[in-house]
């Protein structure tokens, strides 16, 4: 029955997904390609159709035609004319403007070959005199960009309003910008901000090969088995190798082994490396899952970071130690990192992470196979379109959920814990300015015995006890007599006290927010939060992921919140990406509320 339809189209582009209706599964995954998750609480989950997420689909193959199908074949009631004509005209500007070898400097490759080299410079196209002018206009654009004639004979020519999807158009006269091959990126990135998303049809370059191949059983004696959302993962990226394909993004949750994914590329790739990760500690374990799980050698893997930078076939690097310079408006030193030898593939591990600077030379790489990783496009700078542009589309996606219900990643609980602040700190926090508010909050003296609490409640459990003021940690850690790691933490100790924690010598762990970012830590059943930056939804899913691999106990996510304070405020922002997941926050306001130790065991093998 059409009331039974489990989709509700609105005017304004949101969807909403009743989860209870026949076939709402069903729809869920007809909508993944082309809209985004907003939230998903209990009953109706909330998409939305946003210009990135229609060139996303489209990149991939995904039709606008599609996606009204879509629409119509599972809503409840009629679907809007308005949204139907939007997605039209928004899917269609995908291809509108391509990105292609300039042709009147070199020859186009045959068929069946790439390019070891390419020319100097690029050819922007387009079939449409709007867009040409549009793009004439702005100032910004014509910096990188010099008007040509198409004196192509006419049968080689492209049709004047080409459409999506078109594979074979009228021949008509296209209009040409000719740029250099180093503005690639920023053109494209300048263009994605005038709503135009270039399709990008320029061959990408060999690397140096290397002969880069999986293990059957890792170094370790386990058998390498890799889950079918691995591959479709790897296989999205790389694709068949000709133009529009090796470059993207890859999001999926932490703990589903992101690492793995890469890993695979570079075994389809067969080429030299670069892999940039967030600190010192994620490039050791970068090492030694290339040790455990590939045939390379110590003498192939190269560390670039602020204590070694050796330059090899696989070169491991922090962004620190590349957005690093001795002055403030001067050069940035290690960029020449990127032209040490002949990359084939660069590797961006958490790719939401990617500062400013990098993005810059990012823009330069365009030539270079390149995959994103990431649990979350979230940022709140809002600059996910420059992943988009610099890095390449979103290539493969699953729900949070969904891995969890395969077993693939933990079952987990979200727990906000509510206190009271002494009188004497509320009379303090009513006083102060918004910043020193959140900071009085975060430090609520009543958080303290609430973490020796829960560790003592839950003796079985490894826990992180996780935050972002250093008194504070170095307190709790002090109280407790377990170790702390901050950034102040030198690479060695941190390495062995990570170590630990992995043997089972170290059952509680305190952190500071050094250890958001791909640190793996696959034992970790329960994280304790107590505090965080500010409203950051990005920290959240992070600090969520470090308790997420699969194990025999539930995993438990405990946020420790000042009650009545701007704490609450941040923490339900913080909470939102979350929620979009499919992850539900109990609100407990003691600790009897918290469940015992039977309930935390699910019985459940490791996998």
């Amino acid at each position: 029955m059409q009331d039974y339809k489990p989709l509700i189209v609105q005017s304004d582009k949101t969807l909403l997904l009743d989860v209870h209706a026949p076939n709402a599964d069903e729809c869920r995954n007809a909508l993944m390609p082309f809209a985004e998750l907003e939230r998903s609480p209990e009953h109706l989950h909330t998409y939305r159709l946003t210009p990135l997420s229609l060139w996303n689909a489209a990149s991939v193959g995904f039709s606008p035609d599609y996606a009204i199908k879509v629409l119509t074949d599972f809503s409840r009631y009629d679907v809007p004319q308005v949204v139907c004509a939007w997605i039209k005209e928004t899917a269609d500007r995908f291809g509108k403007i391509r990105m292609i070898p300039d042709f009147f400097q070199a020859a186009e490759p045959e068929a069946d070959q790439l390019p070891d080299t390419l020319p100097d410079t690029l050819l922007l196209e387009t079939g449409s005199a709007k867009v040409a002018k549009e793009i004439e206009a702005q100032r910004t654009m014509m910096k990188y960009l010099t008007p040509v004639q198409d004196t192509r004979p006419q049968e080689t020519q492209v049709d004047g309003e080409m459409a999506f999807g078109d594979s074979a158009p009228e021949s008509k006269p296209a209009f040409l910008f000719r740029l250099s091959v180093t503005d690639r990126g920023t053109v494209k990135q300048e263009l994605l901000k005038l709503g135009w998303p270039v399709k990008d049809e320029v061959p990408l370059r060999d690397g140096e090969p290397l002969e880069v191949s999986l293990k059957e059983t890792t170094s370790s004696g386990k058998a390498l088995h890799i889950r079918k959302y691995q591959s479709e993962a790897a296989a999205s990226l790389v694709g068949d190798k000709r133009p529009g394909t090796g470059f993207g993004t890859i999001v999926l949750p932490c703990g589903a082994g992101k690492t793995i994914v890469g890993m695979v590329i570079m075994d389809m790739l067969k080429t030299s490396t670069l892999i940039l990760t967030t600190n010192i500690s994620a490039v050791h374990q970068w090492v030694d899952e290339l040790l455990d799980k590939t045939n390379l050698t110590r003498d192939q893997i190269g560390e670039y970071s602020g204590e070694t930078k050796e330059i090899k076939p696989v070169t491991i690097a922090t962004y620190q130690i590349l957005t690093w310079r001795p002055e403030k408006e001067g050069p940035y030193p290690h960029f020449q990192l990127f032209r040490g030898r002949p990359w084939g593939l660069i590797i961006y591990d958490e790719v939401h992470m990617l500062p400013a600077p990098v993005f810059r030379v990012t823009a330069e790489l365009q030539a270079t196979r390149r995959v994103g990783l990431t649990a979350t496009l979230v940022r709140e700078d809002g600059c996910e379109g420059y992943v988009f542009s610099l890095v390449g589309p979103k290539r493969y996606d699953v729900p949070w959920k969904e891995l969890e219900t395969s077993g693939w990643i933990a079952d987990a609980e979200c727990i906000e814990y509510r206190l009271d602040m002494p009188m004497e700190k509320e009379l303090e926090y009513a006083v102060s300015g918004t910043r020193i508010k959140h900071r009085i909050a975060s430090e609520n003296p009543a958080k303290i015995p609430a973490v020796q609490e829960i560790v003592k409640r839950f003796s079985q459990d490894k826990i992180l006890i996780i935050g972002q003021y250093l008194d504070q940690l170095y307190e709790i850690a002090e109280l407790l007599k377990v170790p702390i790691i901050t950034g102040k933490t030198n690479t060695s100790e941190r390495d062995e006290i990570y170590s630990k924690f992995r043997k089972g010598e170290i059952r509680i762990l305190v952190v500071s927010k050094v250890a958001n970012f791909a640190i793996d830590l696959p034992d970790a059943s329960m994280a304790i939060q107590v505090s965080g930056t500010f409203g950051s939804r990005q920290e959240e899913a992070q600090r969520l992921g470090r308790i997420l691999r699969p194990k025999q106990r539930k995993a438990r996510f405990i946020t420790l919140i000042s009650r009545g304070t701007v704490e609450e405020d941040f923490g339900t922002n913080r909470q939102k990406f979350l929620a979009e997941q499919g992850y539900t926050y109990k609100l407990i306001r003691a600790l009897d509320e918290l469940p015992d130790e039977i309930e935390c065991q699910t019985g459940g093998e490791y996998l």
